[in-house]
């Protein structure tokens, strides 16, 4: 007999001794430790491999190393999922909507370290993409192999997963609200009190770990210098309209240059081009180098003309016009270096992309504005307020980037312009693009139910599992005394009729025939095919539960036939629907 190791016996009989509510704190507690543990792994062996890698840089002139890092981390990062990993591991958050939506909450166990390790080769040799989203991948995928194996039910995994999520983003940023809310707005967790204290208790764990391990010496950090001005109130909404534009080319430009990459068959072509192009886009533009904090520490402490350090445009650092153009060139390469990153091969998210390019417009809109001469504002306040901005347009996460940005910057004194800031980016991006960056690809295959209960439900049930099969039928040819044959056998009142291969053929209501079912006279001349209706509406066996929702819905029928490409399988009828819909519904909200 296989014997359990004596803490995973004991683990399994304290949990037995809690009741479900406590069981579910002490799971959420155990997934931020982990999941906030390797948040603190992951930002440090980035951050060191990457002070490594530039460390001999020369400041005022371009370096060669710049072309060739990125090729060789994409070839590295390709290398490592193709021979050990051997799954598809990019999208990080997509694969935790999708687990929710149609995967039952979970998600596969290599997810756990895969992602980490394929992040970390590709964003510390300069691929142009952040680690929140394979931090939250790795955090979330903790949650919800640790409600496998204590066999909880999906309402359980999914709270799980969005406990790993919160702690994940609590513990890169030291932001435990915006973990929270993270969780809530962009995974769509039900915001009761039995799903917010688990939230609540893994953020703050992961927050407090992050704290204690790491200080403030890594992480993006700071402190406001200059106070919130009430008559700059116009142009941050001006600021959250730019933004919202800039969202949209985000969103756009990013979804059509990886499909463009999916076009291209051979995996080293994709490694090829991609390799190049980022390569060559980082040789002239430094600041596009991995995840960018170090480019919007430098705006944020009035060091902005450091965006052209290590480059070929040191000398216009100064220059009136032409380093605002060079701020705009890296506005529209940040995107495509970050969609060549991903499209490539590369494993990396949008979430610090989203900020630097927020950063750097905030940045770019305030020197505009102070050079024509409209009012001198900081240009610091600006840049964080466009941080914002661009985050709620990307991630359509308007409350998760106004708390981030406050939790970063310690404080709420800019509370003000970053909901302003962040509302407008919001709105104006939903007025062009209905879906997030995370959300569009799955929207247009139709797999984003996680924003629908009503469709998060359906998703669970199988037309299988509620085909009901007693019902009699009879052949094609029979005649009327052998249907009342049938009938004497028979609890139901339906009876489809199928020929000698089980082809569908329609069906006998007893209703319709209970004036001669009597008149033995007309047994032996009376036929079965001459009784025959045939449904106006008809169930495939491969259709999904929402298809046969919404054909119910468009019928009186209490009953429906269920076709294997013509073949007679048998029935679903609308009251097993309704009753196993209730029974999901209330498994989703109890509290």
């Amino acid at each position: 007999m296989h014997r359990q190791p004596l803490r995973t016996y004991l683990l399994n009989c304290s949990l037995k001794h809690m009741n479900p509510q406590q069981r579910i704190l002490f799971l959420s507690f155990l997934v931020c430790l982990w999941s906030g543990m390797a948040a603190i792994i992951l930002k440090n062996l980035v951050h060191y491999t990457h002070a490594l890698l530039i460390s001999q840089f020369t400041v005022t002139t371009g370096n060669l190393l710049l072309l060739a890092f990125p090729f060789f981390g994409l070839l590295f990062t390709v290398l490592f999922i193709k021979y050990i990993v051997k799954a598809d591991i990019g999208h990080g958050v997509s694969k935790i909507l999708f687990a929710i939506s149609r995967g039952r909450g979970r998600l596969k166990p290599h997810n756990t370290w895969s992602s980490m390790i394929a992040s970390t080769i590709t964003v510390s040799f300069g691929g142009s993409v952040g680690l929140e989203a394979p931090i939250v991948l790795t955090g979330s995928s903790i949650g919800s192999n640790i409600g496998r194996y204590f066999n909880l039910n999906r309402r359980s995994m999914v709270l799980l997963i969005g406990c790993g999520a919160a702690g994940a983003v609590a513990g890169i940023f030291k932001a435990p609200i915006a973990g929270v809310i993270f969780a809530l707005e962009v995974l769509m967790l039900d915001l009761t009190m039995a799903s917010l204290i688990p939230l609540l208790i893994a953020a703050v764990t992961a927050a407090v770990l992050d704290h204690f391990f790491m200080g403030e010496s890594v992480l993006f950090y700071y402190s406001l210098t200059e106070p919130f001005i009430i008559k700059t109130i116009p142009l941050y909404i001006l600021l959250g309209a730019f933004t919202g534009l800039v969202s949209l080319y985000f969103t756009r430009a990013n979804q059509r240059i990886e499909a463009w990459f999916e076009k291209i068959g051979n995996p080293y072509r994709k490694l090829l081009y991609g390799g190049l192009t980022l390569g060559v886009l980082i040789y002239f533009f430094p600041p596009l180098f991995g995840e960018g904090y170090a480019a919007l520490k430098a705006i944020l402490t009035g060091n902005g003309a450091d965006l052209t350090n290590n480059s070929l445009f040191y000398t216009i650092r100064d220059h009136y016009w032409l380093f605002p153009g060079f701020m705009i060139l890296i506005l529209i390469f940040k995107v495509i270096a970050t969609a060549t990153t991903t499209g490539s091969g590369g494993i990396g998210g949008v979430f610090a992309p989203s900020l630097f390019m927020g950063g750097v417009s905030g940045f770019f809109f305030a020197r505009l504005a102070n050079k024509l001469s409209f009012i001198n504002i900081p240009e610091s306040n600006f840049a964080l307020a466009g941080m914002a901005g661009v985050m709620a347009g990307v991630m359509h996460a308007p409350l998760t980037a106004i708390f981030l940005i406050a939790e970063i910057t310690s404080g709420y004194e800019l509370f003000i312009p970053l909901i302003i800031t962040a509302t407008i980016s919001y709105i104006t991006i939903m007025y062009f693009e209905p879906h997030s960056v995370y959300t569009k690809g799955l929207a247009g295959r139709g797999e984003l139910i996680t924003h629908d209960k009503d469709k998060s439900a359906l998703s669970l049930l199988s037309v299988e599992k509620l085909i009901e099969t007693n019902f009699l039928t009879i052949g094609l040819d029979a005649t009327l005394g052998d249907l009342v044959k049938v009938i004497e056998n028979s609890e139901r009142n339906v009876f489809p009729v199928i020929d000698e291969t089980n082809m569908f053929h329609g069906v006998v209501f007893l209703n319709d025939i209970r004036h001669i079912v009597f008149k033995q006279n007309l047994y032996e001349t009376t036929l079965v095919k001459d009784l025959i209706y045939m449904p106006d509406v008809m169930v495939e066996k491969t259709d999904t539960m929402e298809d046969v929702a919404q054909k119910f819905h468009s019928c009186q029928h209490y009953n429906l036939p269920v076709l294997d490409q013509g073949k007679y399988c048998g029935f679903v009828s609308r009251a097993n629907l309704f009753s196993a819909y209730r029974k999901i519904i209330h498994e989703f909200s109890e509290e």
